[in-house]
């Protein structure tokens, strides 16, 4: 025990020693996370926005009175529809609406009015709900009336807060990929310092060291973790636990050992810091595409759907949330415990097995 403690007390301070680990850590788990938070939106904000009046009417105008502050800016007139296209080939606006001569005519004589909709869609899904506020805002302005009462309820983020979300997501991208880099540094580190030969001669077990190095990165990612929950999450977004952080901090230990695993064959086929960066991109950035957090599981092809259930951060995205959004508890998520313990314990054997043959 003596020992162990000595080797994880020795790593603990080597990380507080090395002032650029220590500020990517911090970094990482701050402002990393307020700028996914702050920075990273889905709903329209500052759109810009033009228009080509042929019609030169009220109605038109009324229209664009209803695009503003602070999802639309403030319409910019075009002279011709040929202006308005360059404006957005140039990128000096990302919506064109042109109303037609007639519009105006057709709106007092109850006949079909047209309006036309330029849109930049390069970035797709900030274009498509653009395009839904734009027909929400004339639908209500041409006062249709549907034979059905639609009663919107909703559930877990009532005020459809993407600032929960988004920061709360980025934060497992986060620990993922420090879980893996921190694990596999710690032995590459000796490596290129020249002591690894010297680590091998000590009168320890090797299992002894191997747990004691990755215990020691385990910790230093909770702490991590509570640093981002405190000063961030509820701290900056007033974000809610609607269940229990307990629960959640044991699926995080869990996913640690997951990841811990992935980093123990990282380090045992890598040389330098440098491989260590390009395998661990090259391992998890699979593991992100298959998990959920950018695309839904459901919206895959059917093989990739198949092949998520091999993403461990698949589980812990989508135990995380339950936790974190919809107040689930360990008895009813036990399915998310049980697949990450799984491959867990799979991942870390492989690696430590991989590790173990240095020794």
């Amino acid at each position: 025990m003596k020992a162990f403690m000595s080797i994880f007390s020795k790593e603990i301070l080597s990380f507080l020693r090395s002032l650029g680990l220590v500020a990517v850590v911090l970094y990482s788990f701050t402002f990393d996370i307020y700028i996914a938070g702050n920075g990273i939106q889905v709903k329209p904000r500052n759109v810009t926005i033009g228009y080509v009046d042929y019609s030169g009417g009220v109605v038109s105008k009324k229209i664009l009175i209803h695009f503003h502050k602070p999802e639309f800016k403030t319409p910019i007139p075009f002279k011709s529809q040929k202006e308005l296209s360059d404006a957005i080939f140039n990128k000096e606006i990302m919506v064109g609406i042109v109303f037609d001569g007639d519009f105006e005519k057709n709106i007092y004589k109850k006949r079909p009015a047209k309006i036309n909709v330029l849109m930049d869609s390069t970035a797709a899904a900030q274009a498509y709900v653009t395009l839904s506020y734009l027909q929400n805002i004339i639908l209500n302005m041409g006062n249709i009336k549907f034979p059905i009462d639609l009663a919107i309820h909703k559930l877990f983020n009532q005020n459809s807060n993407s600032k929960w979300f988004m920061s709360f997501t980025e934060l497992l991208s986060v620990i993922t990929l420090l879980g893996v880099i921190l694990t596999a540094m710690v032995f590459v580190k000796e490596k290129e310092d020249g002591t690894w030969d010297i680590m091998l001669l000590m009168p320890v077990d090797s299992k002894l060291i191997i747990f004691a190095k990755i215990i020691s990165q385990v910790v230093i990612l909770l702490g991590g973790v509570i640093l981002s929950f405190g000063f961030v999450i509820f701290g900056v977004f007033n974000a809610p636990m609607n269940g229990s952080i307990f629960d959640f901090l044991i699926l995080t230990l869990l996913y640690s050992i997951t990841a811990a695993g992935i980093g123990l064959f990282i380090a045992a086929i890598s040389e330098s810091a440098l491989e260590v960066g390009q395998y661990s991109m090259l391992i998890m950035m699979p593991l992100i595409f298959l998990s959920g957090a950018w695309t839904p599981i459901y919206a895959m092809h059917p093989v990739l759907q198949f092949l998520s259930l091999f993403s461990p951060l698949r589980y812990y995205i989508e135990g995380s949330e339950s936790i974190m959004f919809r107040g689930a508890d360990m008895f009813h998520l036990w399915n998310y415990y049980a697949a990450l313990l799984f491959l867990g314990i799979i991942l870390f054997i492989y690696g430590y097995r991989k590790m173990g043959r240095l020794f």
